[in-house]
C-alpha cells in the first residue's frame, strides 16, 4: 500500500511561493494518480490538483490553474506541488492523496476517489 507524507509548508507572503512535497511509501508509486487536496477552517476538503501515475496528464481547480503545477519523480516516489502568486484565500492544510485504483484517470476528482491519505501541511498566506 502507498502511503504518503506531505512537507513543504509554511508561512508565507500573498505573491510568495512555496513548494508541497509528498513522499510515498511502497513499490507501486510509480501505479498511481495522486492528488493534492486542502481544507481551510469552517470549510470541506476541496480537490487542488492531480496527475497520472506516468505524469502525463495533469488536472487542476479553475481557482490554481496558472497559479499551482503538480508534478512527479516516480524514482524518487515523490508529487510536488508548486505554488506561485499566492493568495490569502490559499491558506488551508494541504493534503497528499493516492487514487484507489491503479492506472486510473477521471476527468474530475474528489476526495472520495482517493484512498490512502498523509498527516497535511499547513500552508498559511498572509496579506
Amino acid at each position: 500500500q502507498v502511503q504518503p507524507v506531505e512537507s513543504g509548508g509554511g508561512l508565507v507572503q500573498a505573491g510568495g511561493s512555496l513548494r508541497l512535497s509528498c513522499a510515498a511509501s511502497g513499490r507501486t508509486f510509480s501505479s498511481y494518480t495522486m492528488g493534492w487536496f486542502r481544507q481551510a477552517p469552517g470549510k470541506e476538503r476541496e480537490f487542488v490538483a492531480a496527475i497520472s501515475w506516468s505524469g502525463g496528464n495533469t488536472y487542476y481547480t479553475d481557482s490554481v490553474k496558472g497559479r499551482f503545477t503538480i508534478s512527479r519523480v516516480n524514482a524518487k516516489n515523490t508529487v510536488y506541488l508548486q505554488m506561485n502568486s499566492l493568495k490569502p484565500e490559499d491558506t488551508a492544510v494541504y493534503y497528499c492523496a493516492v487514487h484507489k485504483y491503479a492506472r486510473t484517470w477521471y476527468s474530475a476528482f474528489g476526495p472520495t476517489d482517493f484512498g490512502s491519505w498523509g498527516q497535511g501541511t499547513q500552508v498559511t498566506v498572509s496579506s
